[in-house]
């Protein structure tokens, strides 16, 4: 998986435990989507890379997965919607043939490699030959996907960055020296539950179209959006514009795409982020809802609890996880200016990550406390990105 921030890697083992115990409980309550299936449905309305999209195929979920970002979306499409049976084949014999592919610079070069330093020119020039491969073969949606994350990753192995492409570093880190190389995604079989299918939608209309009774309903729904006002456009455009390949006109010193600009999303909005994290909600038809969010958010935890308690007619319960953790590389490395000095102080360096957890009356009978996760295998120490 590539660097992200705000990646629930450290929060996967008790994400999992969670909708485990969800997913029994609407069972219990009579309450499944799809009481014939093997395994509950599980939704994640912003998905990012994915990573917990794939945790939650691999332990057997049907997963319908969304992201309105492109890059995120396709992460999906390869993780989540893509089965090993059909892909894992193909896909190795294209990573055999694109990697005695010698680089050709391009776009990709010339934005990334020399107007900014993300990338070295040698690289970058392997990335420009394999992305206009990938186009030239027309594969088919899934196949191109697990291509395009098999790119994107090994060039985020060899990136010379914190992990934000918000900037990079003003001397070449030591991996960017490698030379790029293609593997095959942990593309996962068809889970037990069913096939899975990744969308590119704001949240809200990935909501509405998950329950869709065409789609068979969701028993859990899990949230994590975004907290504060950083984009995650912004933060990885980068890999928007690779998948896209739509060569677009930047601007700034990290050579941005100009609708980074344009593309806002409600969710970086301080004023508007309540009101859409409660549309979205109020779209939902789902026994079950699971919501990450942490005490740097625009949304307090009062203000998340009241939300998820007003489900359901107002007869939501709601359970709160918490943990501590380090904050992200970046923010322990401090803001530095653009010759390398540190300017400001160093703020905060350990933030509460929480998992609200809510469910229908019905439900929460059957769910029982929730008390014992906290001990799940979560180590503390590790920064949470």
């Amino acid at each position: 998986m590539i660097k992200y921030l705000g990646s629930k890697r450290t929060l996967l083992p008790e994400l999992l435990a969670v909708v485990e115990r969800l997913a029994a409980a609407v069972r219990g309550a009579g309450a499944s989507s799809r009481p014939e299936a093997p395994a509950a449905t599980v939704a994640d309305l912003f998905s990012g890379t994915a990573r917990v999209g794939h945790a939650l195929k691999g332990a057997g979920y049907r997963v319908l997965s969304n992201d309105h970002n492109v890059y995120a979306a396709t992460l999906a499409r390869c993780y989540v919607q893509a089965d090993a049976e059909e892909v894992a084949e193909p896909a190795a014999a294209l990573v055999r043939e694109f990697k005695v592919l010698p680089g050709r610079p391009g776009y990709f070069t010339e934005t990334f490699c020399e107007r900014s330093r993300f990338f070295q020119p040698h690289n970058g020039a392997r990335v420009d030959a394999i992305r206009e491969a990938i186009a030239a073969k027309a594969l088919p949606p899934e196949l191109e996907a697990v291509m395009l994350v098999s790119l994107m990753e090994a060039a985020d192995r060899v990136d010379s960055t914190t992990g934000l492409q918000m900037a990079y570093l003003k001397s070449w880190a030591k991996r960017s020296g490698n030379d790029l190389e293609l593997r095959v995604p942990a593309v996962l079989p068809r889970a037990a539950g069913g096939k899975g299918r990744a969308t590119c939608l704001e949240a809200v209309d990935a909501a509405a179209a998950f329950a869709d009774p065409v789609e068979g309903g969701c028993d859990v729904v899990y949230l994590d959006p975004p907290y504060n006002q950083h984009s995650y456009l912004g933060n990885y455009h980068v890999w928007e514009s690779l998948v896209r390949w739509d060569k677009p006109p930047v601007y700034g010193v990290a050579c941005k795409r100009t609708d980074v600009r344009e593309r806002k999303s409600d969710f970086n909005s301080r004023p508007r982020c309540a009101a859409a994290f409660r549309e979205v909600l109020d779209t939902l038809h789902a026994p079950a809802v699971v919501v990450s969010f942490n005490d740097e958010g625009y949304l307090a935890r009062p203000d998340l609890e009241a939300m998820l308690g007003a489900l359901w007619g107002g007869r939501g319960r709601v359970t709160t996880l918490s943990h501590d953790f380090k904050r992200y590389v970046g923010a322990q490395i401090g803001i530095h200016d653009l010759n390398g000095r540190k300017v400001g102080r160093v703020g905060k360096l350990r933030n509460t990550e929480y998992i609200y957890v809510a469910t229908r009356e019905d439900v929460a009978a059957c769910l029982g406390p929730l008390d014992d996760l906290t001990a799940a295998a979560i180590d503390p120490q590790k920064s949470f990105f």
